[in-house]
């Protein structure tokens, strides 16, 4: 099953690190937040994935693309470029596609175009800022349990992004940054079957929080699993700060591996 990871949005709220690098790579530790939502996801068993880029996605490229050297002893003959690795990392099982989805494409629209890649009859779909103690194999077996199109993660950290109202665990509003209410916010973290590209268009201007997800929510296919446990999203500076401390003092929950 392949896990699309939305990392081509301009971070504006991070202005302090996005002038110079596309949020996902900016780092908690040592590691950029993309390294470790894929770790989350690769603990349970999801190596296979689609990172849709835009906004400085060559620095993601370049990142893979040197993985082994960035992450490991090696040597050099000078002369003849010939080199070798000393040691092996974890991730060698992991398969990541590097898409092109446009500079000012906006989150639907990426994952329109990517639906070439998708050659199962499910995936999965996050945004490349947010950790979390998500138990990702619940979450599938959740989803393929109620037999709907759509599973949005719904959390409850103390600020308000895209607003869920549900009745007990089916959608049946989806309201992008209310300035009111109670319900679980939207966390991402998402299970589509593959049916939902038909909620997409390739437009750049399509937002999957506002048509597709209202649409699918009104067609009575999307359901919410709760998860009460952590989640945050480094959506500000402070937020990067807030992630580096708890990563810095070995309290982050998010780390499961």
């Amino acid at each position: 099953m392949k896990v699309v990871i939305l990392c081509g949005g301009f971070g504006t709220r991070l202005r302090e690190e996005t002038e110079y690098k596309p949020k996902p790579m900016v780092e908690i530790g040592d590691r950029p937040i993309l390294w470790h939502i894929m770790k989350t996801y690769a603990s349970y068993g999801f190596n296979e994935f689609v990172l849709c880029l835009g906004y400085k996605g060559d620095m993601i490229k370049d990142y893979f693309y040197h993985y082994k050297m960035r992450n490991n002893d090696f040597s050099i003959k000078l002369g003849s470029g010939d080199i070798t690795i000393h040691d092996s990392v974890e991730e060698n099982d992991w398969n990541i596609i590097l898409a092109n989805t446009g500079l000012s494409s906006m989150t639907g629209a990426r994952i329109k175009r990517i639906e070439k890649y998708i050659d199962g009859d499910q995936f999965m779909v996050t945004y490349g800022d947010g950790v979390t103690d998500l138990d990702i194999s619940k979450l599938l077996k959740f989803h393929e349990q109620h037999g709907k199109i759509g599973t949005v993660t719904g959390v409850y950290p103390p600020s308000r992004y895209g607003e869920l109202r549900i009745e007990e665990d089916r959608v049946v509003s989806f309201d992008e940054k209310p300035e009111t209410g109670v319900a679980p916010i939207s966390g991402g973290y998402f299970v589509f079957n593959k049916e939902f590209f038909d909620y997409l268009k390739p437009d750049e201007s399509c937002v999957l929080e506002k048509e597709p997800l209202s649409n699918l929510a009104g067609d009575g296919q999307l359901k919410v699993y709760n998860h009460k446990g952590f989640w945050q999203c480094m959506d500000t500076y402070r937020d990067n700060m807030f992630l580096n401390d708890l990563w810095k003092s070995n309290r982050a929950k998010w780390k499961v591996w």
